[in-house]
């Protein structure tokens, strides 16, 4: 873990610590680096983190900062007694509260077999989170994604009147707004990661509540991820080497860098593509490469601490992020692969879509291209591996981008913030 010092600020301390409980959908999920890192941030701003995840996720790779938060977090099963024992506590004591969050979740997610479903099964162990965060002396709940997190949030509130926010970011807010206008009427804040998510968060309650929705970027470690020389300078080698940072499915659009590739060979260029990260579509991209005679050029490395993300950025001479629309609506918020990349001095081709724009500028901070246009990012990558100079300058602006808008510690402080503004309300 890096010791970057957090960004000081008037008014965070309150005169005793505050105690914030953080839902989310999967804990520690590797490619979900960014929730792990702003509860870092904020436990170096003494607020005291509480970890309630959904699910426990199993993954053989997992970051060393994670450790810590896995041996504190409160993991509960689907049914346990003490699950039984919660419900039955809440029926008995405040059967109005119980019986009242229990009907506007039903009643809110009917329509959506995905939030309905998820409503039944979550409904129990959220009262339990209830009740083991009243008892913690808990001040506020964050949950992060507005889907099923954000629903466990809505009912501890009803059942504790402990006040709760939530972080939007991509697709849950773009795939299924299925009762999203009542987790936001409820909220204290709500924070979307981008002007376009709270334009969508917008949309989606008919205009009401703009005075809830507080744009915070997610952020990077701008010490832990920066360059070694000069932002964009990379010793010239052999065989330039193209870096793609994320889940392997369709929402990331590897497919379309690989047809680029292709192009790109097609010219007489020679470029190795390295892709970082596993998923769903990792044995069809692997089928695509060898269709194309990219074998010896394609290599998959799978998942990787950011450690090692960070050891594979400094070989790069471009990174990119080539997101598409999903056929099932799932779509990109900011890529934080995109902001580790500028950060360390990379330039970055990406798709132009959802909130990408407010990080990549065209032509200042990397290159946009249209989102599945296999042709445009060739044009691109060839155009950045042709010139150094437009490398070194890109990777400075998108370097320079990242210490303004998306430092980590910078933001985790106006989220603070917030909590301690909502507490000191209370």
């Amino acid at each position: 873990m890096t010791t970057s010092n957090p960004v000081s600020e008037p008014g965070l301390s309150t005169g005793r610590r505050l105690k914030v409980a953080y839902v989310m959908s999967r804990f520690p999920k590797l490619t979900e680096t960014f929730i792990l890192l702003e509860m870092v941030a904020l436990e170096a701003l003494d607020i005291q983190i509480e970890l309630y995840p959904l699910l426990r996720e199993k993954s053989d790779v997992m970051h060393p900062e994670a450790r810590l938060f896995v041996e504190k977090a409160y993991y509960a099963p689907f049914l346990s007694w003490p699950i039984l024992l919660a419900n039955l506590h809440f029926l008995r004591r405040r059967p109005w509260a119980y019986l009242g969050a229990l009907s506007a979740l039903l009643r809110g997610a009917w329509g959506s077999l995905r939030y309905f479903t998820g409503a039944l099964g979550f409904f129990p162990k959220s009262v339990l989170f209830a009740r083991q965060i009243a008892a913690a002396g808990v001040t506020h709940v964050h949950a992060h994604f507005a889907s099923h997190p954000a629903a466990a949030a809505f009912v501890i509130h009803r059942l504790t009147g402990i006040p709760y926010s939530f972080t939007a970011h991509g697709s849950d807010i773009h795939r299924d707004v299925t009762m999203l206008a009542e987790k936001v009427a409820e909220a204290d804040f709500v924070v979307p990661i981008s002007e376009f998510n709270r334009q969508a968060i917008l949309d989606a309650c008919g205009g009401k509540y703009a005075d809830k929705l507080v744009i915070i970027h997610c952020g990077v470690d701008t010490d832990f991820f920066r360059p070694e020389a000069p932002a964009g300078a990379r010793p010239e080698a052999d065989t330039p080497a193209i870096l793609c940072v994320g889940t392997l499915y369709e929402v990331k659009g590897q497919k379309h860098l690989l047809a680029a590739c292709r192009l790109l060979r097609e010219q007489g260029i020679h470029a190795a593509c390295h892709f970082v990260g596993n998923g769903p579509d990792r044995q069809a991209l692997e089928q695509q490469a060898r269709d194309s005679g990219l074998a010896g050029f394609v290599h998959f490395h799978g998942q990787q601490t950011r450690e090692k993300v960070a050891e594979w950025l400094r070989r790069a001479d471009v990174v990119v992020a080539p997101s598409v629309p999903s056929a099932d609506s799932r779509r990109e918020g900011i890529p934080v692969a995109l902001m580790e990349a500028m950060a360390s001095g990379v330039p970055v081709v990406a798709s132009r879509l959802s909130g990408i724009p407010e990080l990549v500028e065209d032509g200042v901070t990397g290159l946009l291209v249209a989102p599945g246009d296999a042709l445009a990012i060739a044009a691109a990558l060839a155009r950045l591996l042709a010139d150094p100079t437009l490398r070194q300058r890109l990777g400075a602006g998108g370097r320079a981008k990242i210490m303004r808008d998306f430092n980590l510690y910078r933001n985790a402080t106006m989220l603070a913030s917030r909590f301690c503004y909502q507490e000191g309300a209370t």
